[in-house]
């Protein structure tokens, strides 16, 4: 039986993985995902259930809650970080928006006990048929399938060959969930960082899901849940976890190169890195800067719920100034990452140091589409009324 964490200590929760997490970081990397032992102890704590609605063993926690415990989670390890964001944030939207036969065949049947992970892009597409959909597609980079009981794939429903539409120009985007028997990995996750997620490539050829384990993409309808992020939607959610993730990376590097300065000499050097100037001045601007991303994200996302809490519309600028914030924030965070490697010296380039595996974190989960310049762009065009709205924020 899952334990759901009080309110009040979802960080604690993950603060207390810390030891195991560092420990386990090397094997995760090196069977290019989470360890068994940190995918149980997320389990055991009720860390894997924490985000979702309370009918499914969650708290409906706040962005505020959602968001620091995403920092220490990345804090402690990217690839575990990651995960968290992945995991988390699927099992939330599943539990939020699957209608009622789907949520007692995916969760209550299984005591909540359900992860899930997968991508959520439309890359699959769905011919309507008689109960739901035959489904064909393949997706690269879902992440947290490596232990995931059940398997996201956005699609494109098609209709006599066509595709559906919502309204003008907004096509309807589905997401399926899948038994992972029903699921062909193929694997593909050989890459520089964030080894740890396995984040696999996987494919399905004409395979039938039913109407009721599918929900749309950009929801905002929650069947159940009572938190405002079931009202703002996946975009909001998955914009707030790689903000948080990207500053919990950085966190952990700005840390552990301010803990070497101390005993850092540089070659040639007699004085430690901690006595030079130009040192405490980088460290005093990357720590400020990390400070100011962490609260613009707080306020952003903090803003916009308490108004949808309040009863308000969320509006196209809502969403633009989240994503914003966001991008900016990743932007903030890849920097200071890069400034405590260049910092560190030869200390940051050997394996196994949480320097090296920070780097090698952040240079590939800052390569994300969905935190791109192509975002910022589409987000400002909304601030500038050049378009009413763009249905992906």
């Amino acid at each position: 039986m899952t334990t759901a964490p009080t309110r009040v200590d979802l960080v604690g929760q993950a603060r207390a993985l810390r030891d195991l997490v560092r420990t386990e970081a090397a094997e995760s990397e090196r069977l290019r995902t989470l360890s068994p032992p940190v995918v149980e102890a997320m389990w055991d704590c009720g860390l894997m259930t924490a985000f979702n609605p309370a009918a499914a063993g969650g708290v409906d926690p706040s962005f505020a809650e959602m968001i620091e415990t995403w920092i220490e989670m990345a804090w402690q390890d990217g690839s575990f970080g990651w995960t968290g964001i992945a995991n988390l944030p699927a099992s939330f939207a599943a539990a939020s928006y699957l209608p009622d036969e789907g949520f007692a065949e995916v969760f209550t049947a299984n005591n909540n006990r359900v992860t899930m992970g997968g991508q959520f892009a439309p890359n699959g597409q769905g011919l309507v048929v008689d109960g739901g959909y035959r489904l064909t597609g393949s997706w690269n980079f879902g992440s947290g399938t490596g232990h995931s009981e059940y398997v996201a794939a956005g699609f494109i429903p098609m209709e006599s060959g066509e595709i559906r539409w919502i309204s003008d120009g907004v096509p309807e985007l589905m997401v399926a969930l899948l038994p992972r028997a029903e699921v062909d990995f193929t694997d593909g996750w050989h890459v520089q960082g964030l080894k740890g997620t396995g984040s696999y490539d996987y494919n399905v050829a004409d395979v039938f899901v039913p109407a009721y384990r599918a929900f749309r993409l950009f929801s905002r309808e929650p069947v159940r849940g009572t938190s405002a992020a079931g009202r703002m939607g996946m975009m909001p959610v998955t914009a707030a976890g790689h903000a948080a993730w990207a500053l919990g990376v950085a966190k952990s590097m700005l840390d552990d190169v301010q803990e070497l300065a101390a005993t850092k000499f540089r070659m040639s050097d007699m004085a430690a890195l901690a006595s030079r100037p130009t040192f405490q001045k980088d460290l005093a601007h990357h720590v400020a800067a990390w400070r100011a991303a962490r609260l613009l994200v707080l306020d952003a996302f903090g803003s916009v719920e308490a108004a949808v809490e309040a009863g308000q519309e969320l509006t196209p600028t809502m969403r633009a100034d989240m994503r914003i914030a966001a991008v900016y924030t990743t932007d903030v965070a890849r920097a200071c990452a890069e400034w405590a490697h260049l910092a560190a010296g030869t200390t940051a380039i050997r394996e196994g140091s949480r320097l090296e595996r920070g780097f090698r974190d952040i240079y590939t989960g800052t390569q994300h589409a969905f935190i791109s310049e192509k975002v910022a762009i589409d987000s400002a065009q909304v601030w500038l009324g050049v378009m009413d709205d763009h249905f992906s924020l």
